[in-house]
């Protein structure tokens, strides 16, 4: 049994929250700095070149990399060896949230009703998903997550025939949709299986995924790359504005369900793809 206290969490999430904010993971910007080479429209070339400048002004500076700062969105693992000492583990993860978004001059962007639209002033409460597993460690993933490509996000329950053609279609259905919306070159996020809400929870995390850690089921990573390269046919391109990179990387995770149904979930995530883990 190893103990773990609330302050280290606190403030292990506040560090995060700051960071995440300002730098994105090495997996994105070899991605973006890749596409710039492999753009074939000069005016997307152009969109993603500022891109690029953009990130290392926001370095530099210290600055947020997008004025979005996101809804702060834990993948929490809970070794179950591991005792928390010092209160509850959701109310330090948030306290480290309203620690780093306002010490870190973050924009705060959440409101406590979804009607009455009163912002909370911290960006608290968090959006958080705990995972029991074996050991005595604690593993948190925090992906802050902006709302313009957020509300790009869909949801398809398709019937067991319509088969692997219909979850294709259900991917380019939503890709189409959200368009220059989702403030492209995106990184697309998909769920097949499961629930209705267990397809959404799995393309939300599969935003997390390091783009060279490929699944091991050799028809899903044939889906990812079939995908990626139907959407980059898609014109959409930098900005919206056309060309041949509107996806940097389409990322599928998969369960079990039932025999009546095939639910499809698939959220989008701009250029700004920032997620980031540490291990306590």
């Amino acid at each position: 049994m190893k103990n773990l206290q609330t302050t280290v969490v606190r403030d292990t999430v506040k560090e995060m929250c700051i960071q995440a904010n300002h730098y994105l993971s090495e997996d994105m910007n070899t991605a973006l700095k890749k596409a710039v080479n492999t753009e074939k429209s000069e005016l997307g070339k152009k969109i993603l070149n500022q891109l690029q400048e953009n990130l290392n002004i926001a370095d530099k500076e210290q600055i947020p990399i997008c004025q979005d700062t996101g809804m702060a969105v834990f993948f929490v693992e809970v070794g179950q060896e591991l005792h928390i000492e010092g209160g509850l583990l959701t109310d330090a993860i948030n306290e480290g949230v309203r620690l780093g978004y306002t010490e870190g001059y973050l924009r705060k962007s959440v409101v406590g009703d979804p009607i009455e639209r009163v912002n909370t002033g911290d960006n608290t409460p968090a959006i958080i998903h705990y995972d029991l597993v074996a050991g005595d460690g604690l593993k948190i993933t925090l992906a802050p997550k902006g709302f313009g490509s957020e509300n790009m996000s869909r949801v398809f329950m398709l019937k067991p025939a319509d088969g692997i053609e219909g979850v294709k279609e259900a991917i380019l259905t939503a890709v189409k949709d959200a368009g220059p919306n989702a403030c492209p070159p995106m990184v697309v996020g998909v769920g097949i299986g499961g629930t209705f809400e267990k397809s959404a929870l799995m393309a939300k995390q599969a935003l997390t995924r390091e783009f060279s850690a490929r699944p091991n089921i050799p028809w899903v990573k044939d889906l990812e790359d079939e995908m990626l390269e139907k959407i980059n046919k898609l014109g959409i391109g930098p900005g919206g504005l056309g060309g041949t990179t509107t996806a940097l990387a389409v990322n599928i995770n998969t369960y079990a369900t039932h025999i009546a149904g095939l639910p499809v979930a698939i959220n989008i995530c701009c250029h700004v793809n920032r997620h980031i883990t540490r291990e306590l």
